[in-house]
């Protein structure tokens, strides 16, 4: 039987539940133990797919296809995990199971309540994710108070008394905020957001205290005299550099000591080498390399968590920092090109839903195109690189794709339902791990090694392979496509530095000790444009 760790928090939300849930994987790993994170979403959507990246960041997708919270992520990039629809629960989903089954009768005509059955059915998906696992992390979205995750919480609860305490801890991640005036740390929210814990019958048995500076031992003390925790249990959770500090700072901490004491595991050796020789390339890169992300949800950087993430791996895997410029779309279709993009030494269009932007993106692949700066084309990145080339160099003037302009007489991209006859991959989206052969000799053959890879996608739209001919004939590589011939997966120009576009999402298999080749090898070559000189000039 797995044992199990859940995650809440209070005071105030975004303070890096996901981060501590991944770190102490990575440390629970790094003692030889196998893990599984889950995250349970207290709003009513029933996944966040249709969800504005403003609101909530990117949408994760699994190898399943299942579209989750961008904390999936975090644990994928922290621990080995490969996540699954299971990972991801939100209180729609919850609901929906629940009525679906009320609507079948499963419950005999008896009265559906919160308690039991909404809370049964959360049990059920904590319990059936944790199976296999020795340490099954929760992760409770929300903040303590929150009427939105009262079931999830009393459903930890529960599964706490039916598990026994020796089998279940809470951690509580909570707030010492710095006061500048007074130049004090203050313990009362954390008081306070333990004191609504504990109301709803939760005694938390670790704390994790998010601050500005380290929590001296004294306040320590009072804090856990207070909360009724173990001083040894209340462990400061300062603010780093990096997020990939977070799990050594706990270890310096004991934070998986005292979790494996709690726990009764055995105290195996920690290994953290090579988690140390990342760091260590992270922290002192031998130069740097500037990389312009031409998006339309530039203002919050969580829409694009996952490409960031990744070029920062293929940075280290070059031993370079990676500067990232963000870029709005449209300031580009304003300004034109060069006055955006100066300064930057290669250029990535990454995926994304709707017209706005869409001729700002079109005119950096223009850009790129013309003045040979590496390029990279993320989805929606590689559709309109294509249609660029079908425009300027085919000659195809009024190309487009159907998302955009149904009535395009040369619609390069339509839908996928067009393109199969029927409503395969449900919602008419292509989404989760597809398998991709690649051509021999190809710049995607080179970085991947292999001939035959499997990406995770996510897209409505796909290749129209009445242009591929035409496209073809004027230069423009297919060097990937589906098994069975039928999709369009990646698009190259031989005549150009690094010029490559995917209809898949590379960036969510990229991990810290595990760099994903596309990226490392389109940071690698805008390094070498960097050392050419090649900079974009206002």
């Amino acid at each position: 039987m797995a044992k199990y760790i859940f995650i809440t928090g209070g005071v105030v939300s975004s303070l890096g539940k996901g981060i501590a849930a991944a770190s102490i994987g990575r440390l629970l790993e790094s003692r030889g133990f196998k893990v599984s994170i889950q995250k349970l979403d207290p709003y009513i959507n029933v996944d966040p797919g249709t969800m504005s990246p403003f609101q909530h960041g990117e949408v994760f997708v699994t190898d399943d296809g299942a579209e989750t919270d961008l904390d999936l992520g975090h644990y994928e990039r922290f621990t080995s995990q490969i996540s699954g629809r299971g990972n991801n629960y939100t209180a729609g989903r919850i609901y929906l199971q629940v009525i679906e089954k009320e609507r079948r009768g499963d419950y005999l005509g008896g009265t559906v309540q919160v308690i039991p059955h909404i809370t049964n059915e959360i049990k059920d998906a904590v319990k059936a994710q944790g199976r296999g696992a020795d340490v099954a992390i929760v992760e409770i979205g929300g903040t303590v108070g929150d009427i939105e995750s009262l079931p999830f919480l009393e459903a930890a609860r529960q599964l706490q008394l039916e598990v026994g305490r020796a089998n279940a801890v809470f951690i509580h991640l909570t707030l010492i905020p710095f006061i500048r005036a007074s130049h004090e740390l203050k313990t009362k929210p954390t008081q306070h957001s333990v004191k609504e814990l504990r109301s709803i019958g939760i005694q938390p048995d670790i704390l994790l205290c998010r601050t500005e500076y380290p929590v001296p031992r004294d306040m320590k003390a009072k804090i856990g005299l207070f909360c009724n925790v173990s001083e040894e249990a209340v462990i400061t959770a300062k603010d780093v550099e990096h997020i990939y500090e977070v799990p050594l700072y706990f270890a310096q901490e004991g934070l998986d000591y005292i979790l494996l004491k709690y726990l009764g595991l055995p105290l195996h050796e920690r290994r953290m080498e090579k988690w140390e020789e990342f760091l260590e390339k992270l922290k002192h890169p031998e130069d740097m390399v500037t990389i312009g992300i031409v998006g339309k949800y530039t203002q919050y950087e969580d829409s694009y968590k996952s490409l960031r993430e990744a070029l920062i791996h293929g940075g280290v895997a070059n031993r370079l920092g990676v500067r990232i410029k963000w870029i709005e779309a449209e300031d580009i279709d304003r300004e034109g090109p060069a006055g955006p993009l100066a300064g930057v030494h290669g250029i990535l269009v990454p995926g994304g839903f709707g017209e706005r932007g869409v001729e700002g993106k079109i005119k950096a692949a223009a850009f790129a195109r013309q003045q040979k700066i590496p390029y990279f084309g993320i989805c929606l990145g590689m559709q309109l690189a294509s249609i660029e080339f079908a425009r300027s160099v085919a000659k195809l003037e009024t190309a487009n794709s159907t998302e955009f302009d149904p009535q395009s007489p040369h619609p390069v991209f339509y839908k996928l339902r067009d393109l199969l006859g029927d409503d395969t991959y449900g919602g008419n989206m292509r989404l989760g791990r597809c398998a991709c052969v690649l051509t021999e000799g190809s710049r995607a053959h080179a970085a991947y090694g292999d001939l035959q890879i499997g990406e995770r996608h996510r897209h409505r739209y796909e290749f129209n392979k009445a242009y591929l001919e035409p496209l073809k004939a004027a230069g423009l590589e297919v060097t990937g496509i589906s098994p069975d011939g039928k999709f369009v997966e990646i698009v190259e120009l031989k005549d150009h530095p690094w010029f490559l576009g995917c209809q898949f999402h590379p960036e969510f298999k990229s991990r810290p000790l595990n760099p994903h080749p596309l990226f490392r090898d389109f940071v690698k070559a805008s390094y070498a444009n960097k050392a050419k000189g090649e900079t974009v000039r206002a």
